[in-house]
């Protein structure tokens, strides 16, 4: 559900505390109906762009539209289109999954038979029609992120920030918020997404944009920020060691373990760049016993961009609102 108009439009965003620049002269264009993922080391910055763009903070300098509307002349418009899903869950322990739902249509004056309606329809779409009848104390994790999303979602917004939605989350918990953030953006939905999970943004994101010391260092696909990286390479297996002594002869190897007959040839994986090493394998009559791809992933990316590898983020403020 893409438009010509951004669902975010960024330009020259700029944030300090004291003497401490936070936020460099940062630019985004986060497309309609798509993920956007914020990546950055401790301290970056990531969350307190959330801030910003959710009305939160205040910017120092920059232009800013969010759904449309300039978010500084306009705040109460940009308010009216968002939801926002902090790292800490917003959930009420001691209220029903229901109650939680209710309250959130209360505090957007939905009227009591479309709070009701909407508070049913969000624990069916997020599997909760059972436990929305518990105190939300008794939820597991996984559960508890799953209504704080659905609380987010009471009041319709057209853009979702989430602030590591899926912390502390075990892998099948992880999944199955992963598949409702993908079934939210194939209804229309915009989502930007901080988190320090690689293979989250790899899964989600139309689009990464990576963060250092306040200021953006890569942004693009994840298939264009993984060929910013070094590293991609063929991993060689041979049984015989006459075979593994001609190939490190022919193949041009970077790296080699002579103990188990395994060669690294440089390659990006590119059916052109494989094809040609099978062409030179099969010219120098070489029997390989296994043969593996590696090209670089978004770890390889951060640390080539970043010099230093994804940490949880500690120092960054937290987004707990909704």
């Amino acid at each position: 559900m893409n438009s010509s108009t951004p669902a975010i439009d960024v330009q020259g965003l700029y944030k300090s505390y004291g003497d401490k620049l936070v936020l460099d002269g940062i630019d985004l264009n986060v497309a309609e109906g798509t993920v956007f993922s914020l990546l950055g080391p401790n301290g970056a910055g990531k969350t307190t762009v959330v801030q910003i763009l959710s009305t939160l903070i205040t910017a120092d300098a920059g232009e800013i539209r969010v759904a449309g509307h300039d978010l500084h002349r306009n705040p109460e418009a940009v308010r009216a289109a968002i939801g926002v899903t902090g790292q800490f869950s917003a959930v009420d322990g001691l209220l029903t999954g229901e109650e939680n739902l209710i309250m959130m249509a209360d505090l957007y004056h939905l009227g009591r038979r479309e709070g009701r309606r909407r508070a049913a329809e969000l624990l069916e779409q997020f599997d909760l029609v059972e436990p929305g009848k518990k105190m939300a104390m008794t939820y597991s994790g996984g559960m508890k992120r799953r209504l704080d999303l659905a609380m987010t979602l009471v009041g319709s917004p057209r853009i979702i920030f989430l602030d590591e939605p899926t912390t502390g989350l075990d892998p099948r918990s992880r999944h199955s918020m992963w598949q409702l953030i993908r079934q939210l953006v194939a209804g229309g939905v915009t989502v930007l997404l901080t988190t320090q999970y690689l293979e989250e943004a790899d899964q989600l994101a139309d689009q990464i944009a990576v963060l250092d010391h306040g200021r953006l260092v890569a942004q693009g696909s994840p298939e264009q920020l993984k060929r910013l990286a070094p590293g991609g390479h063929v991993r060689l297996r041979f049984n015989a060691p006459e075979e593994f002594a001609l190939a490190a002869q022919a193949l041009q190897a970077t790296a080699q373990d002579d103990d188990a007959l395994v060669l690294q040839v440089p390659n990006d994986g590119s059916v052109h760049s494989l094809r040609a090493l099978l062409a030179r394998i099969d010219d120098a009559s070489l029997e390989v016993d296994e043969l593996t791809v590696h090209t670089p992933d978004l770890d390889d990316v951060f640390f080539a961009v970043t010099g230093q590898p994804i940490a949880n983020d500690t120092t960054d403020e937290k987004v707990t609102s909704k």
